[in-house]
């Protein structure tokens, strides 16, 4: 089990805990959760949708797709880190998305989220995972800064992204294209 029990950073700190999060600690990743989307500015605060989709995730846990960590301390969820496996083609292997990584804001600063980092690291070595990648807000310093000192890289690659998936709608020339053929017109 990867779970392990860390001295406290600080002196007078109860020990912290990194284990592998429970259906029961749905309610505070959901409350993290809120904490995280209200300080990323591409995503809003929805606590139903949180739920659902850490529903879903811990469904591919138990199926080995993914991992999701918690520390905990005096029986206290504080943080959480989120890990997902996906094919890549480029390395021929799985890669692993991290994403949800967020420490109650009290607690930040402390190491916690470096803790969080290397269990779930770990649990990728273990899964053969070739490669880790995120995605941060690019307004976030502080978690840019943080992962900058974890050796994470920036590459050249940049998020797209799309609602619903849906047959795309015609642009330029193509709307044009579209119009003629609604009249009976050729192209």
């Amino acid at each position: 089990m990867l779970s392990h029990t860390q001295a406290a950073l600080a002196p007078h700190a109860a020990p912290l805990k990194i284990r592998r999060a429970r259906v029961t600690d749905l309610p505070v990743l959901v409350e993290l959760l809120c904490q995280l989307f209200s300080i990323e500015t591409d995503f809003a605060v929805r606590p139903d949708r949180h739920a659902r989709g850490l529903r879903l995730l811990l469904g591919s846990v138990r199926r080995g797709r993914a991992y999701v960590a918690v520390a905990e301390t005096q029986g206290e969820v504080i943080g959480m880190a989120t890990l997902q496996t996906v094919v890549s083609t480029a390395e021929g292997a799985r890669s692993g998305w991290i994403e949800d990584v967020v420490i109650r804001e009290d607690r930040r600063g402390a190491g916690i989220g470096r803790l969080l980092i290397a269990d779930i690291t770990r649990w990728a070595q273990a899964k053969g995972v070739a490669r880790l990648q995120l995605l941060a807000d690019r307004r976030n310093r502080p978690a840019l800064a943080f992962y900058g000192r974890l050796a994470f890289q920036p590459t050249n690659m940049i998020c797209l992204r799309a609602g619903h998936p849906q047959t795309p709608r015609p642009t330029g020339s193509e709307k044009n294209s579209e119009k003629r053929r609604t009249r009976g017109e050729a192209p």
